[in-house]
């Protein structure tokens, strides 16, 4: 079967057009596929590997890209550990009395609730201190040791966190 001469030329500038968008389009894939990659993982190889998957297997290598990708990028696992740290630094800046366990914050030197001695302040300079410390981490000074026996206000422990 013979075709046409005039179409011909039109059959094979069909052909050279679906094979540039055939190319142009695997260009795309790999390119996505690195951007992506590279907004997931920091490990060059990881990379390089993602990268000839798409090259060499094309669709196919695209599909197993998906299944084998970190599910976060980097900026989505960085945003969860700052959140993480916030929830700590947030639960252990909150302060139970040991006696009543009512809640009293960190610069409170009584409970508010039954008046049980949480801090102290340091004999030199002031600051609000644990009633254990032997010395002062704010000035350097010695403090003088905080007994139950002679003070009966003052409890050893210091107040546990929640």
């Amino acid at each position: 079967m013979t075709l046409p001469v005039n179409l011909e030329p039109i059959l094979r500038f069909v052909l050279v057009l679906l094979g540039a968008y055939a190319v142009l389009l695997l260009m795309a894939l790999v390119m996505w596929t690195v951007r992506d990659v590279r907004s997931r993982t920091r490990d060059v190889f990881a990379q390089i590997l993602a990268a000839l998957l798409v090259l060499i297997f094309n669709l196919p290598g695209l599909l197993l890209y998906f299944v084998l990708r970190p599910r976060t990028t980097l900026s989505e696992a960085y945003e969860q550990a700052l959140g993480q740290e916030a929830l700590l630094q947030d639960i252990e800046e909150r302060y139970i009395c040991p006696s009543c366990r009512h809640k009293a914050k960190a610069e409170y030197l009584r409970c508010p609730s039954c008046g049980e001695v949480l801090r102290k302040r340091c004999i030199h300079c002031g600051q609000i201190i644990n009633l254990n410390w032997a010395i002062c981490p704010y000035c350097g000074e010695e403090q003088q040791p905080t007994d139950a026996m002679s003070n009966p206000q003052v409890s050893p422990q210091e107040p546990t966190r929640q």
